[in-house]
C-alpha cells in the first residue's frame, strides 16, 4: 500500500495533538504513560514531537484513556484552527485518516 504525503493541515494537526498529550501528561513519566497504554515509549515519543502525524485511533484513544482525557475533548482541541478545511460535516475522512 502507497501512503500519500500527508497535507499541510494533518501535519499541523499531528503537531497540536502531540503539544495536547504532551501538557496533559503534565509531570508524569513518558515510559509509565506509554506502558499504561499499552504502546511503546518510542511511539508516545514521536507523537508527541509530531514525527508521527496520523497514528493509529486505538493507540490515541489509549492514550487519552490513561491522560484522562475525552476523545471528543482530543478532537475538538487538535481541529480549533482548521476552521474546516479537508474535513467532511462528519469528520469520518479524518477519523479514517487517524486510523490508518
Amino acid at each position: 500500500m502507497v501512503r500519500l504525503p500527508l497535507t499541510p493541515e494533518e501535519v499541523e494537526r499531528g503537531q497540536r495533538l502531540g503539544a495536547l498529550l504532551r501538557r496533559a501528561r503534565g509531570d508524569r513519566s513518558m515510559l509509565l504513560t506509554a506502558l499504561d497504554a499499552g504502546v511503546s515509549p518510542e511511539t508516545l515519543r514521536k507523537i508527541e514531537s509530531g514525527r508521527i502525524a496520523t497514528p493509529a485511533f486505538p493507540t490515541i484513544a489509549a492514550i487519552a484513556d490513561v491522560l484522562g482525557l475525552s476523545l471528543d475533548a482530543v478532537w475538538s482541541e487538535i481541529n480549533h484552527s482548521d476552521e474546516g478545511a479537508g474535513l467532511s460535516g462528519s469528520g469520518r475522512d479524518t477519523v479514517e485518516r487517524l486510523a490508518s
